[in-house]
């Protein structure tokens, strides 16, 4: 089964929102773009997947924009290409080499986690909310940014039960923004009485 890893950078106090962070760099974008090149397909929600289509979607001329940086290219080009389930309840086709997940969302979403490949990636706020609530996240991957936004959509608010999670690996950059993957702690692991 292949797991299914929640990324996304978080300010400080918990800030979600996607301009609240600092700007990407060069080093912070080769991280991201490793992340999309090593999923076998990304999962968003409408409003995420509305944001990352008017973003990083290849213009019809074949040409990137004037406005994105040579080192930004490498991103686009692999979320450009990368497959994609959208859930939404208001859209009734998607391109963007995108595909409409149908039904139960808990039902599709282990349909999807079952195929063959190394590993699902969703990003955005309301959608990893529902499947954290679900059970259904096996990675959580947080790029912690030094900075205190006092605004915005906060990390997993609303959480319905609380998830422990245990630190896999850490990586720091230049800018002082903190790489960290975690997976939920097993069972012994968080605490639960030994039944030995």
């Amino acid at each position: 089964m292949r797991p299914l890893r929640y990324s996304i950078n978080v300010t400080l106090d918990g800030c979600v929102h996607h301009e609240a962070g600092l700007p990407p760099d060069e080093e912070s974008m080769r991280y991201w773009t490793d992340e999309m090149e090593r999923a076998d397909a990304l999962l968003f929600g409408r409003v995420t997947y509305e944001m990352m289509e008017s973003a990083w979607r290849k213009p019809d001329s074949g040409t990137w924009p004037d406005w994105m940086d040579e080192w930004e290219i490498p991103f686009a080009e692999a979320i450009d290409r990368a497959k994609k389930h959208v859930v939404s309840s208001t859209r009734i086709t998607v391109d963007w080499n995108a595909e409409l997940v149908p039904g139960d969302l808990a039902l599709a979403v282990q349909r999807l986690k079952e195929e063959p490949g190394d590993g699902l990636w969703v990003g955005g706020v309301t959608l990893p909310l529902a499947l954290a609530d679900l059970g259904l996240i096996d990675e959580y991957e947080f790029v912690v940014q030094p900075v205190l936004a006092g605004h915005g959509p906060t990390l997993l608010a609303g959480l319905h039960d609380r998830i422990q999670l245990e630190l896999v690996s850490r990586r720091e950059f230049r800018s002082g923004a903190v790489a960290m993957l975690f997976r939920p702690a097993t069972a012994k692991a968080a605490g639960a009485p030994n039944d030995t």
